[in-house]
């Protein structure tokens, strides 16, 4: 098992190498977007190789930090009727969905996306717009983001079992970091509780008076 937790955080270090660093690629798409309207809007020019540069970049963004996302636990999870049973029993249902829906989809993926890779590669396969990019690169993105998900599978699949056994944290655990939605929800929250307040305490001050008055 030891062995097999040192690989899981292998797997993790370069998962999260990988989605720290797609990280600037957000930047990135955000300055090619924001070029690519200022000259259209300014000069009536428009480039298909910038365009297409969005969509591939966009894509790696999604593609590559799949694992990442994994990782932390960040994906969606339709799980109402799962948090009301045990841990252990949450977990047991993550180690069924890794083995019987995860691997096997992603395999699949992963499998038929290397010949599609491949014969673009080999054909050097160019976009079909005018002055587009070659395609070989953005179809890389398939195998290579899939192998991410399967690798960050095989370590949650790893931390799922070790922690059944005693021998590793709460695997589904959430970071203590809260995302920028849940501090809006938060403060949104604390606005209106502050309003509330404020509206009894205004009524109060109000009835008080109106006793005074009388």
């Amino acid at each position: 098992m030891k062995f097999l937790l040192s690989l899981s955080r292998l797997i993790d270090r370069l998962n999260t190498m990988v989605g720290k660093s797609v990280i600037w690629l957000t930047l990135l798409v955000v300055l090619v977007s924001a070029t690519n309207a200022v000259i259209r809007k300014l000069f009536s020019v428009s480039s298909n190789a910038w365009l297409e540069l969005q969509w591939y970049l966009f894509g790696a963004i999604f593609l590559l930090a799949a694992g990442y996302t994994y990782l932390v636990n960040e994906h969606v999870r339709v799980d109402v009727l799962s948090q009301k049973l045990s841990r252990r029993t949450q977990v047991k249902i993550e180690i069924f969905g890794i083995i019987f829906f995860l691997f096997p989809f992603c395999t699949l993926i992963f499998w038929l996306s290397l010949p599609f890779f491949y014969q673009s590669l080999v054909l050097h396969e160019l976009s079909s717009n005018t002055g587009g990019l070659i395609r070989w690169p953005v179809k890389l993105l398939l195998p290579v983001g899939f192998f991410l998900l399967i690798l960050a599978g095989v370590s949650q699949l790893i931390k799922c079992i070790a922690y059944l056994r005693g021998q590793s944290p709460d695997p589904l655990a959430r970071k203590d970091t809260k995302t920028a939605e849940e501090e809006l929800a938060e403060e949104i929250i604390r606005q209106s509780s502050a309003g509330d307040t404020l509206s009894d305490s205004t009524e109060h001050h109000s009835s008080v008076t109106q006793d005074k008055g009388r």
